[in-house]
């Protein structure tokens, strides 16, 4: 048997527990193969989970789904910087940097937030994928898609909450996953999304950080703004505050630590 391997889980974009998405944090003293991680998240079962090594100007990081390896991660990426500065590997003066597939991710705390510094991923129009509204069971405003999914923007708010999509169908579209979005009628927020991959092991994920990468430039053209506040209507439900700076995406959450464990294998 090997050494022990702790970990951490966090419930990202919340400020209570058991709320937000759950994401599992493995501070690794060097660097694990692809196939053990992979199982690591498997057996985990939560929509991410997240490999650190430690490097000189930072820390490598690595996101896993129980079903594959992923190029970006917003709530995952959230939860390692929270436990980074909560248990001490980093003071809460100093930036978290994470090397990643997707380049230079950073997070910084502000006050009770913290903030990613994440690359834009603009929504451009697109035909219908073959079944995608079949799958959502829902007649679309407007399709498109960003680099990793298709998003569907909705004529209400109350479509979006009631949706009960397809999964299977939804597995069968060529992409990481589809975003269901429309305008909020609560004056607390800008909009509303929900994220299905089950293509990737998550039928629903509970709130989605790099979904916003595509969401903030897409509702910041259309409502005419740079800082908007989100809210991803799953059962579990999260809050997502949003800042569009150029080519950039800040998104601002707050995070909470649920279980602390050893991995023995």
């Amino acid at each position: 048997m090997s050494m022990a391997q702790h970990f951490t889980q966090v419930d990202a974009f919340t400020d209570r527990p058991f709320a937000g998405n759950p994401a599992a944090v493995c501070l690794l003293p060097s660097p694990r193969d692809a196939h053990w991680m992979q199982r690591i998240a498997s057996e985990m079962n939560l929509a991410e989970t997240a490999f650190l090594v430690p490097r000189a100007d930072g820390f490598d990081l690595r996101w896993f789904t129980p079903g594959a390896e992923v190029d970006l991660c917003g709530h995952a990426t959230l939860a390692s910087a929270h436990a980074l500065w909560e248990e001490g590997h980093l003071s809460y003066s100093e930036d978290a940097r994470f090397h990643t597939r997707s380049g230079l991710l950073t997070a910084t705390r502000r006050g009770d937030h913290i903030w990613l510094d994440f690359p834009s991923t603009p929504v451009s129009s697109a035909a219908p994928p073959q079944g995608l509204e079949q799958a959502i069971g829902r007649k679309a405003t407007m399709v498109g898609r960003t680099v990793f999914d298709y998003v569907v923007e909705l004529d209400s708010e109350a479509a979006v909450r009631s949706l009960a999509p397809d999964m299977t169908l939804i597995a069968g579209i060529p992409c990481r996953g589809v975003i269901v979005t429309a305008p909020s009628s609560d004056i607390r927020y800008d909009f509303v999304s929900r994220f299905f991959a089950p293509g990737l092991g998550i039928p629903e994920d509970p709130v989605t950080g790099s979904a916003h990468c595509g969401l903030a430039p897409y509702w910041g053209t259309r409502l005419g703004k740079d800082e908007m506040v989100g809210y991803q209507a799953s059962p579990r439900g999260g809050t997502v505050l949003i800042r569009v700076e150029g080519n950039r995406v800040h998104l601002g959450g707050q995070a909470v630590t649920v279980v602390r464990g050893e991995i023995l294998h």
